[in-house]
């Protein structure tokens, strides 16, 4: 018999590259992917696995309690890998009851739920959070697992009481959990409110690149595909209670990055060297943004032999090329056309 394994948040950027990646490797495992279907949330990101035997979509809002234990029981969920978050960090200032319910209320039920009707003997529960509950760093050092937790946005809030919560139901229920803290992640698909495939299509258009304040705060990046492996072996190796920070040791500065994306794309257009950095625009900074994140991946290489497998320049030329290549997607989302294709494969089955 399959384990049913549940993944949430499945139709979104980096929960379409773990349910890809599980369903083509692990036909053993029936893959339940449940998303709510929001702003981000996309099934064109999945169309190729509409057909796979393993693979089992389910619209359903994990701060729905009812559905949620519906769900459960229809099926046996032997482990849980949850993705599923509110995860920009302006909208969680703008509307923090959003974060609070979706990243706080709704892994509690997932917990509960899981806790009553999951196969807690044999599976787990995996976390999937963020580097941002740490904090800010100065000029030096690098977050590692045991680093305190000092959130400073909404978001960073919500995702750090998500955090606590998974670890208080391991050790008062002993329920069986892994969390990982990633930095931040680049690749095809994800939603261009976020800013490298923001500023690709705002080039692309000629429009504004907005930089928040001088650009200079600095954020680690990590190839998605990447993240994904780095799941897939702490889902399947890591040690229960246990936490890995996954990095891609790879810093920039917002401003450098941006610039870089321009020199890129100025080469792939055709477009005179510099032209696009005419667009960047400086606009009023994001109120409590966290200056540096950068992390130490050193226990996840030790321990289970993760390493980054494709380099930043490298992983940068895919991510740009696959945006070039697919405007039919770019230009649905940012339309919001994509959010139709729900109905059209759903409502009249």
């Amino acid at each position: 018999m399959k384990k049913n394994i549940l993944i949430t948040g499945g139709a979104g950027f980096i929960g379409s590259h773990v349910v890809r990646r599980f369903v083509n490797r692990y036909p053993d495992y029936q893959i339940i992917n449940l998303d709510a279907l929001t702003y981000a949330g996309n099934l064109e990101n999945l169309k190729d696995l509409e057909s796979a035997d393993n693979y089992t979509f389910r619209k359903c809002d994990i701060t729905d309690i009812g559905a949620v234990e519906s769900l459960f029981k229809e099926f046996k969920i032997h482990s849980i890998i949850h993705l599923a978050a509110e995860s920009h960090v302006d909208r969680s200032i703008t509307n923090p009851i959003d974060f609070v319910m979706t990243n706080v209320v709704g892994t509690v039920i997932l917990l509960n739920a899981f806790k009553q009707f999951g196969e807690v003997s044999e599976g787990r529960f995996y976390h999937v959070s963020t580097d941002e509950v740490y904090g800010t760093l100065g000029d030096d050092g690098k977050f590692t697992e045991s680093t305190p937790y000092d959130p400073n946005s909404p978001y960073s809030a919500s995702k750090a009481s998500s955090d606590h919560f998974v670890r208080a139901y391991h050790e008062t229920f002993k329920l069986p959990m892994v969390i990982s803290n990633c930095s931040n992640n680049y690749g095809s698909h994800q939603f261009p409110e976020k800013l490298i495939p923001l500023m690709i299509h705002n080039i692309k258009n000629s429009k504004p690149l907005p930089v928040y304040g001088k650009g200079d705060n600095i954020r680690d990046w990590l190839w998605v595909e990447d993240h994904a492996s780095a799941i897939d072996v702490i889902f399947h190796e890591g040690r229960l209670g246990e936490t890995y920070n996954i990095g891609g040791n790879n810093e920039w500065k917002n401003l450098d990055l941006v610039h870089k994306l321009c020199e890129i794309m100025d080469r792939k257009l055709g477009r005179p060297e510099g032209k696009s950095a005419e667009l960047i625009t400086f606009v009023t900074d994001r109120a409590g943004h966290d200056f540096r994140y950068a992390i130490d991946a050193s226990k996840l290489e030790n321990e289970l032999k993760w390493s980054p497998s494709v380099a930043f320049d490298q992983g940068f030329e895919k991510t740009i090329d696959w945006y070039l290549e697919n405007e039919a997607w770019l230009d649905g989302v940012t339309s919001g056309a994509y959010q139709s294709y729900y109905s059209q494969l759903y409502d009249h089955r």
